[in-house]
């Protein structure tokens, strides 16, 4: 896999003449210049080759094949579910169609709370078979070993705090997070400790401005905010939510920028009609023999059916 555009990480995006929201690859420490210099991050979840290269092609930041996937392309009930298997053929047609944005491969339910050694198996394998630049895991102090390890193995990590989607039963639902001093406290010292372990960015999902904003302004890492309030280095909405493409009421930090169920169904019930009167396909959309092929099928034709004729006059005779 070849990554274009190498540049030095202390050199401004401005300085190498490149227009930042079209052709450059980006790059971790691109993120890492955007807080310094005060630029939002824009990241969007994408799930296959299509959308991912819709998503790219827009611009996008960075792009996380989420196990979100499990509810809003599987149509399960939660994320707990997802495989590792199923988050790999994900992220290696992500990563097919992407050339400009970060890929990043979310970590399921199980492929690392057994052990350390586990997750940084599992991990070697997003980025071994599946083209991944960055992995992200769920989770606080309670995973700063598995962090140190596997940027040790030289896998950048983007962590995640807040509602985590993965700890639902534990946090009765899907409920907002850090509403309390104590919840603030544990936050604030979750995510230092996943800066000082070496995670590149994190994910805060969930919780109230005020704390996301506290969060944003101790880290130098990049914070990407998902219901965390306008204050984080970046935002993160997943596809489906975008689009109207989720089948589900939309959370309330949840903008939906355009209506893709309406079009879908729109261009769905036209074609239906039109095969229905026969006006699908037409003469444009067909294919037909050249002309000599064409007098030459006529002409067997004519002689198939006078030899059929000629064969039911025998059997009358």
């Amino acid at each position: 896999m070849s990554i274009p555009h190498f540049r030095s990480a202390d050199t401004p995006l401005s300085a190498q003449g490149v227009n930042s929201t079209t052709s450059a690859k980006v790059t971790l420490p691109h993120l890492q210049e955007k807080k310094r210099n005060g630029q939002p991050i824009a990241a969007l979840t994408a799930y296959d080759y299509a959308t991912a290269r819709l998503v790219d092609e827009s611009g996008i930041d960075l792009i996380l094949v989420g196990d979100s996937l499990a509810m809003v392309v599987m149509g399960l009930d939660s994320t707990l579910a997802v495989t590792v298997e199923e988050m790999l053929h994900h992220t290696r047609a992500v990563r097919r169609a992407v050339r400009r944005a970060i890929v990043v491969a979310d970590m399921p339910y199980g492929s690392y709370h057994s052990t350390v050694a586990e997750g940084v198996s599992n991990a070697l394998r997003f980025v071994k078979e599946a083209g991944a630049e960055a992995v992200k895991i769920e989770g606080g102090r309670n995973r700063l070993e598995l962090v140190e390890r596997l940027v040790d193995a030289e896998i950048p990590v983007i962590g995640h705090l807040g509602l985590t989607p993965q700890s639902v039963h534990r946090m009765g639902g899907y409920a907002v997070q850090g509403k309390t001093l104590r919840a603030i406290e544990e936050l604030m010292r979750d995510s230092v400790a996943l800066e000082h372990a070496g995670a590149t960015a994190v994910v805060l999902e969930g919780m109230p401005r005020e704390v996301a904003q506290r969060i944003t302004a101790e880290l130098s890492i990049p914070t990407i905010g998902i219901g965390a309030g306008p204050d984080c280095d970046g935002q993160i909405l997943v596809f489906h939510d975008l689009v109207n493409l989720s089948f589900s009421r939309p959370a309330k930090f949840v903008r939906q920028f355009g209506d893709a169920a309406a079009l879908f169904r729109t261009a769905i019930e036209g074609y239906r009609n039109e095969v229905a009167s026969r006006a699908y396909p037409g003469e444009a959309e067909s294919y037909h023999l050249p002309r000599e092929e064409r007098l030459a099928l006529e002409e067997s034709e004519i002689e198939r059916e006078a030899e059929i004729a000629g064969a039911k006059l025998a059997v009358i005779r």
